[in-house]
């Protein structure tokens, strides 16, 4: 469904150097895949969903999105997908049956065709009794809807989510992914979101791609890149510092153990399973007169692959400036 060779994008700067906001990406997304792209603000995610749906022209390298070229058959593309961008889509004065309407009479359906499509949707996401309502007068999380039934018109085999849940309170969030994943089943859609809700990213994604200046330094189903990178963690407490270093090298020398550490009177080891090896170290440490006071097995999280990966935590990079391409760094003809 979408496949890149050495994609990559650049922007002028306003002091004239070259800023490269995507840089020689290789990506393969098969169909019916569903696929998220973490990454501060700046990595790149938004320029290269933009690229990817035809707004923004490549610098370097090829895309082909659905089986046709985003520089050379950009119709052909923007056919056969659907965008739901960061922000509202819809007008804030339109009533809701009327830009879905809108929307489908862009496609090319007929005025009936285009209104029936419209209910479906509006039905399918809980928006049937607010058709005639203007969207201004909606709350955030029903106009996300809308602008994911905008977005769904066409029937597009691939659905591009930018940041979709940005903004709106956890029920809302939740309440629009059960949406987002009933729709892709029923319709078997390929799905490429970004996001900074980690969450998100673990329950729904398939794959997980980890941009950061521009370039994709992790790729992986969540479980594997945080077994991959991080690992389960087990933390045993002994009664004092001495026992503690008495129960390191013990715990070093366990199957599955690694990387084993002391800070005070805490033990910290990387496992391959943190639930059967916290039993096998806490029958170690008995085993060897050594008390264990306290004792907790910790999953990794997509937060500690981006933490272990660039040294930052993704929760501390969520806010911050836009990416070039969506202010000043982006060339004058894009900004009309």
């Amino acid at each position: 469904m979408i496949q890149t060779d050495n994609l990559s994008r650049s922007f002028r700067a306003p002091a004239g150097e070259e800023v490269f906001a995507v840089r020689s990406i290789d990506l393969h997304v098969a169909a019916g895949e569903t696929v998220a792209v973490l990454g501060p603000n700046g990595a790149g995610k938004s320029t290269l969903m933009r690229m990817l749906s035809t707004l923004l022209p490549p610098t370097t390298g090829s895309a082909k999105v659905a089986g046709f070229d985003v520089a050379a058959q950009g119709s052909m593309v923007r056919e056969r997908i659907g965008y739901v961008g960061q922000g509202n889509g819809a007008g804030h004065t339109q009533r809701a049956i009327d830009e879905v309407i809108t929307q489908g009479r862009i496609y090319g359906l007929s005025r009936a065709a285009a209104r029936q499509r419209a209910g479906e949707l509006l039905a399918t996401l809980a928006l049937e009794h607010l058709a005639k309502r203007k969207t201004q007068a909606m709350s955030g999380g029903q106009r996300r809807r809308l602008d994911l039934a905008i977005g769904l018109v066409n029937k597009p085999p691939l659905l591009f989510l930018d940041e979709p849940t940005t903004g709106l309170d956890p029920q809302n969030r939740s309440n629009l992914w059960d949406h987002i994943l009933t729709v892709r089943q029923e319709a078997d859609m390929t799905v490429l979101f970004s996001t900074h809700y980690l969450e998100e990213a673990d329950q729904a994604a398939d794959r997980v791609i980890v941009i950061d200046n521009g370039r994709i330094i992790a790729d992986g189903p969540p479980g594997a890149l945080k077994q991959r990178h991080v690992g389960d963690r087990v933390i045993l407490n002994a009664p004092d510092a001495e026992a503690a270093e008495r129960l390191r090298p013990l715990l070093a020398q366990m199957h599955g153990v690694r990387n084993v550490t002391t800070d005070g009177c805490a033990v910290t080891a990387q496992v391959d399973d943190g639930r059967g090896a916290i039993v096998a170290a806490i029958s170690t440490a008995r085993h060897h007169n050594i008390d264990i006071l306290a004792a907790d097995a910790q999953l990794p999280t997509l937060n500690d692959v981006f933490l272990k990966l660039t040294g930052r935590s993704l929760r501390d990079t969520g806010e911050g400036a836009a990416e070039p391409g969506q202010e000043s760094n982006e060339p004058q003809e894009h900004k009309k």
